[in-house]
């Protein structure tokens, strides 16, 4: 099977100032103006091309460039964002403690996340693939049987893996995909799992130049979400007509370009509410 190398990704900095500490309120559509008011925002902090803290404090990715358009139609301006670090562990917990209005953190909708939170979306169709060092022997799932695969604590995509392709792989579980990336070029790892976007994201970086590729599973649908507290009917309906619109008015698709690529294979935008299996 040809590995297909991952692109060079470019990436949009937005610079967003963290002013004060008052959330939108529960229930609140967000229609209007939330002067002098901050609506804290989940994301994640070290997925480049998704959402990324810069070493200067912006931040940028397409999931940043999709909760700053929300949060514009909810009626806050940038700098009235205080964006919140939410691991993949924490989602949950943090939308129910109130941490946060919403996440948008690279959020798959699933039947048991939703017995949890609610979703608005979904806003891009990602697919489970493997991430290796450019020239592995690893060219389809089968070849990861007895050897070490990477993801982070809180991740379904292992094992998804485990169970559909590999095994016997053994599975090593870190914090971040950062910690992922640092073991697969050093061989503490022979694979990384987790969507192609966050993959692509990472492998583009300028330390990590052509060293790794994209196996092209595909092994699942990963349809991204925006999580908010269970039974907030109204943001819910609001967020969804946000991202209606963005799409609608080419916003969607100049985040994604900007963020992962011109030549990155992503899906066209998936229609708000509807979940491909």
């Amino acid at each position: 099977m040809k590995l297909h190398r991952v692109p060079a990704a470019a990436t949009v900095a937005l610079v967003l100032s963290v002013t004060a500490t008052a959330c939108l309120g529960e229930g609140d559509q967000g229609s209007g103006s939330h002067a002098g008011e901050t609506i804290r925002i989940g994301i994640k902090f070290d997925q480049p091309g998704l959402g990324l803290k810069e070493p200067g404090g912006e931040f940028s990715g397409f999931d940043v460039d999709v909760a700053t358009y929300v949060a514009k139609e909810l009626g806050y301006e940038p700098d009235q964002i205080e964006f919140v670090e939410t691991k993949s562990a924490d989602r949950e917990n943090a939308l129910a403690r109130g941490d946060v209005k919403f996440i948008a953190a690279t959020y798959s909708i699933t039947d048991e996340r939703k017995q949890k939170v609610d979703f608005a979306g979904p806003y891009l169709l990602a697919h489970q693939d493997l991430l290796v060092k450019a020239g592995s022997d690893i060219e389809s799932g089968s070849d990861l049987d007895g050897g070490k695969l990477c993801s982070v604590a809180g991740s379904t995509s292992a094992q998804n893996v485990k169970k559909k392709i590999a095994p016997k792989a053994q599975l090593e579980e870190y914090t971040s995909y950062s910690e992922c990336l640092v073991g697969l070029q050093s061989g503490a790892v022979d694979a990384v799992t987790t969507d192609d976007s966050i993959l692509a994201g990472f492998a583009a970086q300028k330390q990590y130049k052509d060293q790794f590729e994209l196996v092209g599973l595909k092994l699942s649908n990963e349809n991204y979400g925006i999580g908010l507290k269970k039974g907030d009917t109204a943001t819910l309906e609001a967020v969804n007509k946000a991202l209606r619109k963005m799409v609608r008015d080419g916003s969607w698709g100049e985040a994604v370009k900007g963020n992962l690529g011109l030549t990155y294979q992503y899906e066209p935008a998936p229609r708000i509410g509807v979940v491909k299996e």
